[in-house]
């Protein structure tokens, strides 16, 4: 499994991936949502459900966030599946911050 640094995800967004793996709900659609909107592979999907604790579950999800492309499709399943909770942490980047987005770029 990756753990290193995610090339096009800001460094404050992988700062929050402790807390991110403790709040995000992978089972109840969150999967599905991302194989639907081809952020997942079935592979990947297969690979991400064989963990067996529901933060590892996470933390493979939020390792396969390599593109902005696939940040935006994250962020949309978490809508998908009423986890505006962790949309809002994200944008605020951890509470640190007030209404501000966390930007996503990519060389």
């Amino acid at each position: 499994m990756f753990l290193g640094k995610v090339p096009c995800v800001s460094n404050s967004f992988m700062e929050l991936k402790p807390q991110l793996s403790a709040i995000i709900q992978p089972n109840f659609g969150l999967m599905d949502e991302l194989l639907s909107l081809g952020m997942l592979t079935d592979r990947q999907l297969a690979d991400v459900r064989i963990e067996q604790s529901v933060y590892r579950r996470n933390d493979a999800l939020l390792d396969l966030l390599t593109s902005k492309e696939r940040y935006d499709k994250f962020l949309t399943a978490l809508r998908l599946t009423d986890q505006q909770h962790v949309i809002n942490f994200i944008q605020q980047d951890g509470g640190q911050k007030d209404n501000d987005f966390i930007s996503v770029t990519c060389d």
